[in-house]
């Protein structure tokens, strides 16, 4: 599980997490949402090791391969089918020892290492790894010829398509996705989706779109005045428990509003009585002690409409 424990974060004199608590249990599909600026992509960097909490703690399982989507992509002559295949490191790696072991002369060492290679591409899915690589460009709108077409041919944002394809190509235990729809048409937004809710990892996707989240968050975490706070099930139902808990919260702040213009008033009436200064004082006392309740911050509604056009295209 990964698990945040009482840290807090600095950006420059802005503070975006202090004290922060929170858990995401293996396998669960978490939405990170939260106001841009809140410090969704700084909690990436975090759990990517780029950044380093000023307190407290982030733990999660040493062993976990932790996959995401690069921002860049280098204008390379390489192949898009191989640059998706390229996701897969280990893979890729073993691939490369042997091609250098098979390219030196052999000994009764390197032939042993050579068939380990071998078992070991075997069960990293080497003989599989193509196919695996055209469905996830498939899916991602690419057609088989788009596919031997070298990187650098591409637009920005089919690129970012091939980084996502890299990303998902990957075995990772810990998927961190970054607004991943921004450049995918709808086919390819569905696609996606049901991808990701066969994936048998822990997720945390960043995104603005409801629906999108709807879809596959059972977990939501919302970043909030600097604290990390967890909502069970998806986009809707954590709005409709937020929701609740405004309610709730105004409801208390109207009450202890009543009981502190209550007190206040017994005081300002009794407190220079020889018969009622003891209750007053008591009552002082008691007001002074009472803890301001602070409102729950709630987004800025908006509103927008569009005009009735003339006509509407075919």
């Amino acid at each position: 599980m990964i698990r945040f424990s009482q840290f807090s974060l600095m950006r420059g004199t802005k503070p975006l997490f202090d004290k922060a608590d929170a858990t995401v249990n293996p396998g669960e599909k978490v939405g990170l949402v939260g106001p841009n600026g809140a410090g969704k992509t700084s909690l990436f960097s975090l759990l990517l090791g780029e950044l380093h909490p000023d307190g407290g703690d982030i733990d999660f399982p040493a062993g976990w391969r932790v996959s995401h989507v690069a921002q860049e992509t280098p204008a390379l002559d390489r192949p898009a089918i191989e640059y998706a295949m390229d996701g897969d490191t280990h893979l890729r790696a073993l691939q490369a020892e042997l091609a250098e072991l098979e390219a030196t002369p052999q000994t009764a060492a390197s032939g042993m290492r050579i068939a380990e290679l071998h078992t070991a591409l075997a069960d990293a899915g080497a003989y599989t790894v193509r196919s695996r690589a055209e469905q996830l460009l498939l899916g991602l709108g690419f057609s088989m010829e788009d596919m031997q077409h070298s990187v650098a041919t591409f637009s920005g944002g089919w690129r970012m398509r091939l980084n996502l394809a890299q990303a998902l190509m990957c075995p990772s235990d810990l998927l961190l996705l970054d607004e991943p729809t921004n450049h995918l048409d709808l086919d390819a937004i569905l696609w996606l989706e049901d991808w990701l809710k066969r994936y048998s990892g822990t997720l945390i996707v960043i995104s603005h779109d409801r629906d999108f989240l709807d879809g596959i968050a059972n977990v939501i975490l919302h970043i909030d005045d600097g604290k990390l706070r967890r909502y069970a099930g998806n986009y809707s139902a954590f709005e409709r428990q937020r929701a609740e808990q405004v309610t709730v919260m105004q409801s208390m702040i109207e009450k202890q509003a009543r009981r502190r213009a209550h007190l206040e008033a017994y005081i300002n009436r009794f407190r220079y009585k020889a018969t009622k200064a003891r209750q007053a004082q008591s009552r002082l006392k008691a007001l002074e002690k009472m803890e301001a309740l602070a409102p729950l911050r709630v987004a800025t509604g908006f509103s927008f409409d569009f005009p009735e056009p003339e006509s509407s295209p075919n």
